[in-house]
């Protein structure tokens, strides 16, 4: 049993609370967010748990009179209760003492203004019943995922019981607010619902733990003011306190946080609170509105590398001048839904998730309905739709875990209302359409834009898409590459938060940073007049028009200098079939590029199958001169991938990377197996037909 003694101490001169309120006080909104994305690795969870997780809760368990508030996303609660049962019996203890307040959001941490009302209140709902059920609290305040607001989100939140919530004091400045009036709450409405709205001091969030102890703790007296209550509102990312870079030697090692809690417990002037307790006895500051925003760094990362860069400037310019802090509400950057606009790949996610969440609507009820939500809400966590600094769009693992989700809700949806077998509409809304083509054990999408592309292939007995891939394009972090930025400079005092970090994880080569022209798909098709497959002369791309074609094929033709050819998808039990036919006058060289995603990526669970041997893994170069059939297989999808062609081609197998950003640094990322099928055409050449069959281990 924790010593009492551990408790807050006694202040040097005792005297009672109301005599306190007279004084110079302020209250301590502590609040922390802990978040796993849906699909995480075990080891990354394991980790963020030794590291963080559990020494959080045992430090905060010792110290009963620090009231504060946490916010767990519901997927990481399920886990934590299945591996870690007895630190969340610390926190229902904590919970039951009046220690600590829950905070709801979304069950699976979907971004709000991005899903479908009822899918928010539903959301909102999952959790809020699970906390109840496994800690005994219903929350009242709800975390917003990555703080992004928009006014359209306060009807579903207050609908779902929740009656606070907490946003960045930069959003207020945006209003024109001013930043010492931002230490209380205010009020919103939309569509006759209201919501009351918590400041969080930036500088605060910045300190907290990467000053000293010592000095967050004066930071913090330093904002009471005599006879008012005021509040110091802080709600950050637990993962600060352990996770990031340095910060378990620096928070657990060497005492941070012990330091800091009994500093403010010390403090004379410091009360810590949950916030439903200020909340009751405070009053609000008035009615706000705030603008369409999130945190100001995901106002940089949702801008395309040129606009961001122009926007990095202007900051970098206000700080040398010292402009920054009076100028940075009216340096804003874009919004969050700018990501749906920057990658093809995250809006092409977000259309399917919007489809499905619209069949299982029109279900009314029928079917398992508890079973479906939860793939649909799966299917809506926020972060393998945006990439910046933290979000996951450029983790495979992590957009797998979305399309894991969406083609089993699809093949559940179908088992329950039929869809036909062959639909044309435009699913990402870019003024062109797709083709759908689906049986019961498959399902190809194809581009109806002219390069008559597989841009999604569904397996459903595998839950898998292999069209889930990235293009590279170019990241306003690319330019901190080429410049060799090394970080900012440091005091010394305390540590460097990962925003101001730059290290490099893996050697980046100049070809790493070359940009995609095109989206990456299945069946790129290219001609090359020449007689050799490798040559430097540039191949012709063709440009498809769609023919009349019926059931599940689609028919196309082109034609590009003296060649003339037909292309026929077809789609049979666990097949996908490309017939390509010739005329004309055909010669040189025909290829076509299939982007597979493979889920081992160049991890040793992934390897090549060819001519009963093993030539590689899939993080490897792989070359022959005469291939007509090779499997990848991969015991992480549980499955394989075999390409047959009908005569002997060339093939040129390699890794397709991307370079991201994290926390930890530059890294390069394995997004596809790229290969490249080459044959050369003549009088007697004019068809070949290439196969993708798939199998289930």
């Amino acid at each position: 049993m924790a010593a009492r003694a551990e408790s807050k101490p006694a202040a040097p001169c005792a005297v009672a609370v109301n005599e306190i309120e007279q004084m110079t006080t302020i209250a301590l909104l502590l609040g922390v967010h802990a978040h796993q994305p849906v699909g995480n690795f075990d080891a990354v969870l394991e980790d963020a748990h030794r590291r963080c997780y559990r020494p959080f809760i045992e430090t905060l368990h010792r110290y009963h009179d620090f009231k504060f508030t946490v916010h767990f996303s519901g997927w990481l609660l399920d886990y934590l209760f299945a591996h870690f049962p007895q630190d969340m019996r610390l926190l229902h203890d904590m919970v039951a003492r009046g220690q600590v307040e829950l905070f709801g959001a979304g069950d699976t941490e979907p971004v709000l203004a991005v899903i479908p009302n009822r899918d928010r209140i539903g959301q909102i709902k999952t959790l809020s019943d699970k906390l109840e059920r496994k800690l005994g609290a219903r929350p009242k305040g709800a975390w917003l995922t990555e703080r992004v607001w928009e006014a359209t989100v306060v009807p579903a939140l207050a609908d779902a019981g929740i009656r606070y919530v907490t946003v960045d004091d930069y959003h207020f400045l945006c209003t024109g607010k001013r930043i010492e009036d931002l230490n209380g709450f205010y009020t919103t409405e939309e569509d006759g619902r209201q919501l009351d709205l918590f400041p969080i001091n930036e500088t605060l969030r910045y300190r907290l733990p990467f000053s000293p102890a010592d000095e967050a703790v004066r930071y913090i007296e330093s904002l009471a003011q005599t006879g008012k209550q005021v509040a110091a509102v802080y709600f950050d990312d637990i993962e600060k306190f352990g996770i990031w870079p340095e910060t378990y030697e620096w928070v657990y090692e060497k005492g941070w946080l012990k330091q800091f809690i009994e500093g403010v417990l010390a403090s004379p002037i410091i009360r810590t609170q949950r916030y439903d307790e200020y909340h009751a006895q405070a009053k609000t500051r008035g009615v706000v509105y705030l603008p369409t925003t999130s945190y100001i760094e995901m106002n940089e990362w949702t801008l395309p590398a040129e606009a961001a860069n122009t926007y990095a400037e202007l900051v970098q310019t206000a700080k040398q001048q010292g402009r920054f802090d009076q100028q940075k509400a009216f340096l804003r950057g874009g919004i969050w839904k700018n990501f749906l606009t920057r990658y093809p790949e995250s809006n092409w996610m977000h259309k399917r998730m919007l489809g499905l969440s619209q069949r299982l609507h029109a279900l009314h009820g029928h079917g398992p309905q508890h079973e479906l939500r939860e793939l649909l809400y799966q299917a809506q966590a926020n972060d393998a739709y945006w990439h910046g600094l933290f979000g996951g769009l450029y983790l495979p693992h992590l957009r797998r875990a979305v399309y894991h989700a969406i083609v089993q809700l699809e093949h559940r949806l179908d088992q329950l209302d039929h869809r036909p077998a062959r639909e044309v509409r435009d699913i990402d809304l870019d003024g062109q359409d797709e083709l759908f083509l689906h049986n019961e054990s498959l399902q190809a999408i194809v581009r109806l834009d002219g390069s008559a592309t597989v841009a999604e292939l569904d397996a459903y007995a595998l839950s898998h898409n292999f069209g889930d891939t990235l293009a590279r394009q170019d990241e306003h972090y690319y330019r901190k590459m080429h410049l060799g930025d090394s970080g900012h400079a440091h005091d010394g005092s305390g540590i460097v938060s990962a925003h101001d970090r730059v290290s490099f994880k893996h050697e980046i080569s100049p070809e790493d940073l070359r940009l995609d022209q095109r989206p990456r798909a299945l069946f790129y098709d290219s001609w090359l007049d020449a007689d050799v497959p490798n040559s430097d002369t540039p191949p012709f791309a063709l440009d498809y028009q769609a023919l009349e074609s019926a059931g599940l094929s689609a028919c196309f033709d082109a034609a590009v200098e003296v060649l003339k050819v037909e292309k026929t998808l077809r789609i049979e039990g666990k097949r996908l079939t490309v017939h390509y036919r010739f005329s004309g006058e055909p010669r040189g060289w025909f290829g076509t590029e299939i982007n597979l995603a493979m889920p081992s990526c160049d991890g040793p669970a992934g390897r090549y199958l060819f001519q009963g041997g093993i030539p590689g893994g899939f993080g490897q170069v792989f070359e022959t001169e005469a291939m007509e059939t090779l499997t990848l297989s991969d015991d992480v999808l549980g499955g394989s991938i075999s390409v047959h062609a009908s005569s002997a081609v060339h093939l040129h197998a390699a890794p397709h990377f991307s370079v991201s950003q994290s926390e930890a640094g530059f890294e390069k990322i394995m997004q596809a197996v790229t290969l490249k099928l080459a044959w050369p055409l003549s009088a007697s050449q004019r068809e070949i037909i290439v196969t993708l069959e798939i199998a289930r281990h």
